[in-house]
């Protein structure tokens, strides 16, 4: 077999790993060490390549911010921020048809902004919101379906865990990418919600009502919700001034939050041990699928499968749209079965060189800025689509009595919604890039 054939032989041996549940990292470092030595016939080349490519990896400065953004998210669940945020937005909406699920989700979105994990901003606010929901009548269908589709809001607000490793690998500038981000998101949140007022008049039996609360207790609530305010601002405002850099800044808010859960009672000696390790076993997890991605790509470059693909592409003279088009769908299809991380590391590498060869009438940077996000933004739908949406399970298994299926109609309207934002965002990339041609 010549190496493009082996290459492209290892795409299903890599899914078959996958659906026999091994370790997506690991599946991706078997294949990629397989893989480069079928091509090689020896293992010295592979034993010499993953010295380098360990070093090369891992001490990269710019890693160091993915546990910073963990341990935040972990300070600011101890320090009751994920509450305060709720129930500020439920007093303000909660009134509302269809409102203490627009709550949550304006809830997912403000938690999102000091918690870089999708997975964290579901199981978080999920603990929270998902017994208010059930309270006031909402049913399984909605109350899960809706939480699932807020905590995508945690990779998509920024800081942004997976933005930070897309800008990694494209060599991107991490603040610029947080920038063009913020537009996506407020358009993400709207479109939950306006996705929840069209289901509860569809279906008004799916939602109850909450008393309207009086102004006092709704200012009051806004009191409660200070400190997120002043993270958010200490961490994005030292980016874009230009007092921090992003990894300082990850390190100014995951400090500022341990403060404020220490004053609030939350963080102690327990606490903060199990914060630690959790952010240590979640970075691991990461690191690793990093590590098996760094090893498999480089397998990918020794076949010359991405080089070729890019070459091909261009020579045919398809057009860029339609090219645009297709990759968009195999995201898609590949969110259906694969973790958003697995995704950005094993196909940006690919896909990345073959459309900035292609003519989008942007700048490099401005293109890889907007690719990134529109990505971003088909990998979130991955983390709400069956049968492998991450966020599904993840709020399902709190909800005890609503099978999975009704989890899976519950969140389809909100992934209706997605593929919408990415048509738009598509179409019309000036939506995505005025921020950074604001700031910038």
């Amino acid at each position: 077999m010549s190496h493009i054939d082996i290459a492209l032989l290892s795409f299903p041996v890599l899914l078959i790993l996958i659906f026999l549940r091994v370790p997506i990292g690991l599946a991706m470092l078997v294949t990629g060490i397989g893989g480069s030595y079928f091509i090689n016939g020896s293992f010295l080349m592979i034993f010499a390549q993953l010295k380098n490519l360990t070093w090369g990896t891992f001490s990269s400065y710019s890693l160091s911010i993915i546990p910073l953004f963990l341990l935040m998210g972990q300070f600011a669940t101890l320090g009751g921020m994920s509450q305060a945020l709720f129930k500020a937005a439920e007093t303000w909406m909660g009134h509302k048809k269809g409102g203490v699920a627009m709550a949550a989700v304006g809830a997912c979105a403000g938690f999102g902004a000091i918690c870089g994990s999708s997975l964290a901003t579901a199981a978080t606010m999920g603990q929270v919101a998902l017994p208010e929901l059930r309270r006031y009548g909402y049913s399984g269908e909605l109350a899960t379906g809706a939480l699932a589709a807020g905590g995508t809001l945690g990779i998509l607000i920024p800081p942004s865990v997976i933005l930070v490793i897309y800008a990694i690998l494209t060599e991107q500038n991490i603040a610029k990418l947080f920038v063009a981000a913020f537009i996506p998101g407020i358009l993400a949140a709207l479109g939950y919600m306006i996705a929840i007022a069209i289901y509860v008049r569809l279906k008004p039996q799916s939602a109850g009502s909450r008393e309207r609360a009086p102004y006092s207790e709704r200012f009051s609530s806004l009191i409660a919700v200070w400190p997120v305010l002043i993270v958010f601002i200490a961490v994005v405002g030292g980016i874009y001034g230009g007092i921090f850099t992003p990894t300082e800044a990850a390190a100014i808010g995951a400090f500022g939050t341990g403060v404020i859960a220490l004053f609030n009672g939350g963080l102690n000696r327990s606490t903060l041990k199990s914060s630690i390790l959790t952010t240590a076993s979640a970075t691991g997890m990461i690191f690793l699928i990093v590590f098996g991605a760094g090893v498999y790509n480089a397998f990918l470059a020794l076949s010359q499968l991405p080089q070729t693909a890019a070459a091909f592409v261009g020579e045919q003279g398809f057009n860029p749209w339609l090219v645009m088009v297709v990759v968009l769908v195999l995201y898609l299809v590949f969110g259906c079965v694969m973790d958003s991380l697995s995704m950005i590391l094993l196909t940006v590498p690919i896909f990345f060189p073959i459309m900035s060869a292609l003519d989008f009438g942007l700048t490099p940077e401005e293109f890889a800025l907007w690719f990134g996000i529109i990505v971003l933004i088909v990998v979130e739908v991955g983390l709400i689509t069956p049968p492998v949406g991450m966020n599904l399970f993840v709020i399902n298994s709190m909800a005890r009595d609503t099978p999975l299926s009704a989890t899976y109609r519950g969140v389809f309207p909100f992934v209706l919604t997605d593929i919408i934002r990415v048509a738009i965002l598509t179409m019309f990339p000036a939506i995505t890039l005025v921020a950074v041609r604001l700031l910038y």
